[in-house]
Order: structure tokens, then C-alpha cells, then sequence
């Protein structure tokens, strides 16, 4: 599903009444949706409930929803932050609707309510609440009811996701016709809760005319680019994927890598190692291939095969002269490959190294997988020059800046490709967070690049099966367990798809 930029809801918006739907009647469409919240989280028709309004459209909302709930038999009180008289537009109609006293702002507001709704303030916060509307903020998250915020978390940047200031921590929070990227970012998601997405009467079709380039990374995104086994397929039709392995004591990265791989569906896998670590890679694997490369040369030789289209460099590979050597090596050969952790840190002393060749010789056909960590040290230009940018603005900087596709790793990965799109990963448990679990996702997504699946896709199909895996092996996780779960995740993927 399409993610929308807090410019790119507003041109919905714009969109939506230039064809005939008045601002008036997308904003009774949004109060009607939370109030259906609303009812739902209390359930009671005699509960009380108290709401917060702000003096912009979301209190528009906010009036909206009061007026639908009281109608329903509930006690509903209204906050304003602002005077009545300075309301305007839309959100001075929506007041009007309301003919009750307001509730005056003190500590007692809260006394004895079953829900509060916050509907201060939207998506489009740009500064920190200080004075007033942060005592507000305060207050709602010391009362002991739950809390529905509409649109977003009072105090939330929706681009970013950012905290400007403090911000309400929701338990519910519902937004309208699209979500935003804070409602994916953290800390922005951690504020939500349980979000819902309400219908309110603007046509998919705005989406053209807008263009946007975002998305959730769900199925639904690249649904036509998941591999389909062919009936009359063999290994070599599936690909062949060329993990490095580093020297003796730090082989296990490449064969977690490695087995990613082959579960994820490339036909035939090889851990290329050095000749210190040739027996212990060799003792240590079965179905997986082992050969002897011990340099940048003998890499490139290797690479003579055409069959081999994939390569992974970076686990467990060491930080120096010989990964950064391995990895132009197998960029110069034109292959498909996913450079992650010491591949990334090797070229931190000379990026432009790195990306020049990036561009001139594989253009998308590369996929960088950073931490937050390897980023910094990779992109300092894009961190220095940028650090008011969002994770999503700052992946899309990077990605075209080195000319490859940039995957930003964490519990909000943000998948960026050189052209602008965009996706960000909301699916990934906290026991995702283990050693060696990066190594498997670079596994999984050369898997899927050894399949034919272009790198911006494949990134983001590994990304979401990295996470689903861990979903369903749960608490306990160890990196080893990703690649023994992926098959029932890949069971559900095709009987979704009815592959």
C-alpha cells in the first residue's frame, strides 16, 4: 500500500474536492471514522469519553466525532486548546455542530473518563510543543484511560516519525485514505498503537496525479516480482550465488549467509574461502558448495562462469585491502551483488571509490545493506550535510548517491532504490535483533537475485521475509532458526499468490 508524504495528503486532499467532495464532507468522513473507533474501544454507549481538540482541522475532526458519540449516548466533554471565536473553515463548521459547554483545561478533565481522543494535533507538526499543548501532551499520557489519536500521536512528526518535543503515546490511532511514513518510523510507530486506515470518500484514483513513490513493504508491493518455480526448471534456471567467506576464525557469517541463500530458492550455492578455512567450511556444510578463492584474482576467475550471476561479499569477510579487492572484483564482473558489513566499512575511507564504480558498471544491479553504524560511516556526507532528514529521506539520498540499492537495516528498515522509490519494512519482531540474523538477510536476498528478481524487489521481498521468518519461529530466536522457518513463510506466500 502506497505511503503518502504529509505534501502528498494534502494534494489528496486538494484533489478530492476539486472533483466534488467538499472539505466539509471529508472531515464529517474522518470524525464518523473515529468516532467508530471510538465505540469500539469503549463499547459501553454510557462510558465517558474526553477530547482533546486543536484548533486546526484535526480538532475539526475532533468536533466531528463528539457530535456523533453524544448522538450514540455517550458522555462526551471537549477540550479545546485555542478560543472558539479564532476557529476557522471546516473546523469552525465542525464546532458548530457542537452545542455543548467546553471543558475547561485542568487536572481534573481526565477524572473518571473510559477513552481519550486525541484529535490536537495532525501530520503536518513542525515544531515542539512547549506552554500549553505540551501540558496537554503531559496530561493525557499521565491519565490512566486509553487513548485514540487522530490522524497521528499529538507531537509527531508525520514525515519523520520524529518526537518534536513529546508527544502522546496512543493506544489506537486512526488515520485517513493513506498511511504516512511516521505511522512506519520509529519513534513514530511506537507511538500509534494499533493503527486503522478509514475510508473517507477520496478516490484511488488521486493516486495517479500524485505519483507517489513510497510504499509499505508488504506482498501487495511486488506481488509480480516474486519468482514462480517453473515445472520444467532446473538448478542452473534458478541461479548460482557466490558467497565470500572470510579466514578461519570468522566463517560463519558466509554460511549463514549461504544457507539464506539456498533456502530462499537459488538453485546451486558456493562459499568461495580462503584455503585456511577450506576444511572447516567444508566440514561444516552439505548441499552447499566449497571452493577455494583465496584473492580478488582468483574471485574474478571464478566469476569467468557465466552460470554464477550473484555474489555476496561482507560477512565475516574482515575489514581491508582484500574485501574492498573482492568486491570491485565481482562488481567489474557485471554480476548481481549484495555487499553488506565489512564489505561497507572497507570503502568508508574512500566511498567514491565505491560508487563510482557502482555506477558505471552494475547501475541498480547492486544492493548495500547497512546498520545504522555502517551507514554513518559509508554515507558521511548524507549524515552530516543531512541530519534533519528522515531515515526514508536519507536511504533515498544514499541510494542515489552510490548508484545501488540502499537497504538501512533495523526494526524499521527503509529499502531505497536510485530512481526515488521507496519502502519501509514495519514487520520485524525485537528478537530480530541477534547476531548473525544480517547475515541471513543478505542471504535471502541474493537468493532472490540469483532467481532473475531486480535488485530494488529483491531487497525488499528478502526484507519482508527476513522479518515474517522471525515472526514464526518467535521468542528464543537464534540466526540459524531464520532459514528453518522460511519455508512455512514461503508455504503461506504461495497459497496467497496460488503459485
Amino acid at each position: 500500500m502506497e505511503v503518502l508524504s504529509v505534501v502528498e495528503m494534502m494534494r489528496a486532499d486538494q484533489l478530492a474536492i476539486a472533483a466534488g467532495t467538499s472539505g466539509f464532507a471529508l472531515m464529517q468522513s474522518a470524525g464518523r471514522a473515529v468516532a467508530q473507533i471510538a465505540h469500539g474501544m469503549v463499547r459501553q454507549n454510557t462510558g465517558k469519553i474526553v477530547i482533546v481538540a486543536g484548533p486546526g482541522n484535526n480538532g475539526g475532526d475532533g468536533f466531528v466525532a463528539a457530535t456523533d458519540l453524544a448522538a450514540s449516548g455517550f458522555d462526551i466533554e471537549v477540550v479545546l486548546f485555542g478560543n472558539r471565536a479564532d476557529l476557522r473553515g471546516d473546523a469552525a463548521l465542525a464546532e458548530a455542530g457542537w452545542r455543548k459547554p467546553l471543558t475547561p483545561s485542568d487536572r481534573a478533565m481526565f477524572g473518571g473518563c473510559d477513552l481519550v481522543i486525541d484529535a490536537l494535533f495532525g501530520a503536518g507538526l513542525n515544531r515542539a510543543l512547549d506552554g500549553e499543548a505540551r501540558a496537554l501532551v503531559e496530561a493525557i499520557n499521565g491519565c490512566n484511560a486509553p487513548v485514540l489519536a487522530v490522524d497521528l500521536p499529538s507531537g509527531i512528526n508525520g514525515d519523520s516519525g520524529a518526537v518534536m518535543g513529546c508527544a502522546v503515546r496512543a493506544d489506537e490511532t486512526v488515520t485517513f485514505f493513506r498511511k504516512k511514513p511516521a505511522h512506519l518510523l520509529l519513534p513514530g510507530r511506537a507511538h500509534c498503537g494499533r493503527i486503522h486506515v478509514a475510508d473517507i470518500g477520496i478516490d484511488d484514483s488521486v493516486l495517479g496525479e500524485i505519483k507517489p513513490a513510497a510504499s509499505e513493504n508488504t506482498p501487495s508491493v511486488w506481488r509480480g516480482e516474486f519468482p514462480q518455480p517453473s515445472i520444467d526448471g532446473h538448478k542452473y534456471s534458478r541461479g548460482h550465488a557466490v558467497v565470500v567467506s572470510g579466514g578461519i576464525a570468522s566463517t560463519g557469517a558466509a554460511r549463514l549467509a549461504a544457507r539464506g541463500a539456498l533456502r530462499a530458492g537459488a538453485g546451486l550455492v558456493t562459499v568461495a574461502t580462503p584455503s585456511d578455512a577450506l576444511s572447516v567450511n567444508a566440514a561444516a556444510l552439505t548441499a552447499i558448495m566449497v571452493r577455494q578463492v583465496n584473492d580478488a584474482d582468483a574471485l574474478a576467475a571464478m566469476l569467468d562462469d557465466r552460470r554464477i550471476n550473484t555474489c555476496v561479499i561482507g560477512p565475516g569477510n574482515g575489514v581491508g585491502e582484500r574485501t574492498r579487492s573482492m568486491a570491485l572484483a565481482a562488481i567489474r564482473a557485471g554480476r548481481s551483488v549484495v555487499l553488506d558489513a565489512d564489505a561497507l566499512t572497507s570503502f568508508s575511507d574512500a566511498p567514491e571509490v565505491l560508487f563510482s564504480e557502482l555506477k558505471s558498471q552494475m547501475r541498480s544491479g547492486a544492493i548495500l545493506t547497512p546498520h545504522e553504524g555502517e551507514f554513518i560511516r559509508l554515507f558521511k556526507s548524507v549524515t552530516a550535510q543531512n541530519s534533519s532528514f528522515s531515515k526514508l529521506e536519507q536511504t533515498r539520498t544514499a541510494a542515489s548517491q552510490s548508484g545501488a540499492v540502499v537497504l538501512l537495516k533495523g526494526p524499521d528498515t527503509v529499502i531505497a532504490a536510485p530512481d526515488g522509490r521507496a519502502t519501509i519494512s514495519a514487520n520485524a519482531p525485537p528478537w530480530l535483533a541477534t547476531a548473525g540474523s544480517g547475515d541471513v538477510l543478505a542471504g535471502f536476498i541474493a537468493g532472490l537475485l540469483a532467481q532473475g528478481v531486480a535488485a530494488f524487489e529483491a531487497a525488499s521481498i528478502g526484507a519482508w521475509l527476513h522479518g515474517e521468518a522471525a515472526r514464526e519461529f518467535g521468542p528464543g530466536l537464534i540466526a540459524e532458526d531464520l532459514s528453518e522457518a522460511l519455508p512455512v513463510v514461503l508455504r503461506r506466500l504461495h497459497a496467497e499468490f496460488d503459485i
